[in-house]
C-alpha cells in the first residue's frame, strides 16, 4: 500500500500521516504500508513506487489519504501513476478511492468532538462542519451532503463551511448560528492533519463564539479502519475486473 497525502510545510502534518500509517500496519501487519506526499514533504509517491519496482514488487495499491474527491485525486495522482506506468510497465498499479465520504469519517468526527467536550448528537448543539474547501464544486457539494446526513444523529443542526475557495467561512457559519439562537455551536474539523488551515479555523471559530473546536481526524481508529477498507475494496474491484 502506498498511501498518498497532500503534504504540508508544517512538520506536524507529516508526523500525523506517519502515525496513521503505523495504525494501519497494526491492523494489517501482512501489508507493507508506505506513506508519501504530493507536495512540501518527502517522499513523493512516484519515488516510492519506483523504489518498490526496483526492489522487485509486482503490484501496489495507491491509496489517496484525501477526504473528498477533487483536483488532487482527479488530476495529480493520475498524473503520477501515468508517469510511473511509463517507467515501470511491469508494476501493476491499482488506485483506491478517496477516504471520504464514508460513515466511518462521521464516527471519527464525533470521536474528536467528544474529545473536545461535546457530547455526540447533543440536541442543544449546532455543528459547523469545516473542510478545506475546493475550486471543484462537486467536492464542496460532498460536504453539503455530509452535513445534511449528519443532522440525523440528533444534533440541533449541522451546516457546512470552508476554510478556503468557497463560502461560508467557518467564522461566518458560527456567527450565523449564534444569531439564529443556537445555544451552543461546535466546530468539527474535517481535516486529516494539522497545519495552516486547521490552526486558522480554530482561531477564527473561537473568536466568532464557537464553544469548542475539535482536533483534526489524524490517526483516529475509524480513519485507520477506513484506510484498510479502501485498500481491500481496491483489491476486490481488481479481482472482479480480472474475472470478467
Amino acid at each position: 500500500m502506498v498511501a498518498v497525502a497532500h503534504g504540508s510545510r508544517d512538520p506536524r502534518a507529516a508526523a500525523t500521516v506517519v502515525e496513521l500509517a503505523e495504525a494501519v500496519r497494526a491492523l494489517r501487519p501482512d501489508v507493507p504500508v508506505h506513506a508519501s506526499f504530493l507536495d512540501h514533504a518527502p517522499p513523493a509517491p512516484d519515488r516510492v513506487l519506483d523504489g518498490l519496482a526496483r526492489d522487485g514488487a509486482e503490484e501496489a495499491v495507491v491509496l489517496p489519504l484525501l477526504l473528498t474527491a477533487a483536483y488532487h485525486s482527479k488530476t495529480d495522482i493520475p498524473g503520477v501513476l501515468n508517469r510511473v506506468r511509463c517507467r515501470r510497465p511491469r508494476l501493476d498499479l491499482r488506485t483506491a478511492a478517496t477516504l471520504g465520504p464514508h460513515p466511518l469519517l462521521t464516527d471519527a468526527l464525533e470521536r474528536r468532538l467528544a474529545e473536545a467536550g461535546v457530547e455526540p448528537g447533543d440536541p442543544g448543539t449546532s455543528v459547523v462542519l469545516v473542510s478545506a474547501g475546493s475550486s471543484d464544486p462537486s467536492a464542496n457539494a460532498t460536504i453539503w451532503r455530509l452535513a445534511r446526513e449528519w443532522r440525523s444523529r440528533g444534533w440541533r443542526g449541522v451546516v457546512p463551511a470552508y476554510a478556503s475557495a468557497a463560502r461560508p467561512a467557518p467564522a461566518e457559519a458560527v456567527a450565523a448560528l449564534r444569531d439564529a439562537g443556537a445555544p451552543r455551536v461546535a466546530v468539527a474539523s474535517y481535516f486529516l492533519a494539522p497545519g495552516y488551515f486547521a490552526d486558522k479555523v480554530r482561531a477564527e471559530s473561537l473568536a466568532a463564539g464557537a464553544a469548542a473546536v475539535s482536533p483534526v481526524l489524524g490517526a483516529a481508529p475509524e480513519v485507520a479502519e477506513l484506510v484498510v477498507h479502501r485498500y481491500d475494496e481496491a483489491l476486490s474491484t481488481a479481482r472482479e475486473a480480472a474475472a470478467v
